[in-house]
């Protein structure tokens, strides 16, 4: 019985559901650079001291030690940069694009993945205007999106709205630690 319980409590746990694209990748980076016309993918491969730096602005660092950052150009002008931030959070991975402006503010963010358990909160929080509030944010600046919402809808929106502001503190610490070093 004790055996029985404990598998019991196992499943519960891992109870994570598939993921689900809300929005593809190319869709979202016409999104994020608009009118650009050429892109271009630059990897950061983070040393050991680098990996520890933004573990300690974010609590977070690549799984496998790259960061990708995204540039987009309209003709020989550059129109901004992106990358995609992944949070892993107990009902499953969230992942986020979070564009860029030339001058390095959040141009805009877009919800690019959830799991069919968190779709219905995420699409609720991104109706009640979660992505607008991180518009004009620069690196160095706390997302607080999460704290936008808490008067305007569900507690699971707000919730999955913490996760969302994790992706994009992840993304300005990733930016304006390291993407001077990989800009065209």
């Amino acid at each position: 019985m004790n055996l029985l319980l404990r598998g019991a409590a196992i499943a519960a746990v891992l109870h994570v559901t598939p993921a689900v694209v809300l929005v593809k990748r190319p869709d979202a980076v016409q999104t994020l650079l608009p009118g650009a016309d050429s892109y271009l993918a630059r990897e950061v491969h983070l040393s050991d001291p680098d990996a520890h730096r933004l573990h300690q602005l974010v609590d977070w660092s690549p799984d496998d030690g790259v960061l990708t950052f995204y540039s987009g150009k309209a003709g020989g002008t550059g129109v901004g940069a992106l990358t995609f931030a992944r949070v892993d959070t107990p009902h499953g991975p969230i992942e986020v694009a979070v564009g860029f402006t030339p001058q390095g503010a959040v141009r805009g963010v877009v919800v690019t993945k959830a799991t069919v358990e968190m779709k219905a909160w995420v699409l609720e929080a991104v109706g009640a205007g979660l992505v607008e509030r991180y518009r004009g944010l620069k690196p160095g600046d706390v997302p607080a999106g999460a704290a936008a919402l808490a008067e305007h809808t569900g507690k699971l929106a707000v919730y999955v709205a913490g996760e969302v502001d994790k992706g994009v503190a992840r993304a300005l610490a990733a930016y304006g630690a390291f993407y001077n070093h990989v800009r065209a």
